[in-house]
């Protein structure tokens, strides 16, 4: 079954205005987490789908701004959250810094989050380990080439080589600690 992107009365939409592009900002605002990047993408695909009635350019670059004014949009809360979120649940610093990097968030922006990620990353890798069990959280005998496989999941994952190995290949029960 297909879905029809209007209905089939042939109604097409309404070009947008300034108060309709603010309020798809909002309403966009008010459901998601985003970032200014994210924001305007949305815009933009709004404008492309629905048409400007403007005679200049639609000012996407001024709704982003004034939403970041107000709070509405902060790319650094943004940043620190979704990489808090990813190293709870196990990912390492170069998949944090790839989400962040896909949410388009300035490189400068996600400097606190790389250095926190780096600071966490056996915390991270142990979680993830946990999560797939893997290493000290896996079976009484794993094969070598299980725990090659185990190896390729946690560089998968976004961890660094030498803790990747640690991790995957501790004996079942190992204690790794953060020191």
């Amino acid at each position: 079954m297909s879905r029809r992107k209007f209905p089939s009365s042939g109604h097409t939409p309404k070009p947008l205005d300034l108060a309709a592009l603010n309020g798809l900002a909002l309403a966009y605002l008010g459901k998601y987490a985003t970032t200014r990047h994210k924001l305007r993408t949305y815009l933009r695909r709004k404008l492309s789908e629905r048409g400007w009635e403007g005679e200049d350019e639609a000012p996407l670059d001024a709704i982003v701004e004034r939403c970041a004014e107000l709070g509405y949009v902060d790319d650094a809360l943004f940043a620190e959250a979704r990489g808090a979120a990813l190293m709870r649940r196990g990912y390492g610093v170069q998949r944090v810094t790839a989400a962040l990097r896909g949410a388009g968030i300035d490189s400068e922006i996600a400097a606190p989050v790389r250095e926190m990620a780096r600071e966490g990353a056996l915390d991270a890798a142990l979680a993830f380990a946990r999560r797939k069990h893997i290493g000290p959280f896996g079976g009484e005998s794993i094969a070598p080439e299980q725990r090659r496989r185990h190896f390729a999941a946690m560089l998968r994952a976004g961890h660094p080589p030498d803790i990747a190995r640690l991790v995957a290949f501790s004996e079942r029960g190992a204690s790794l600690d953060a020191a």
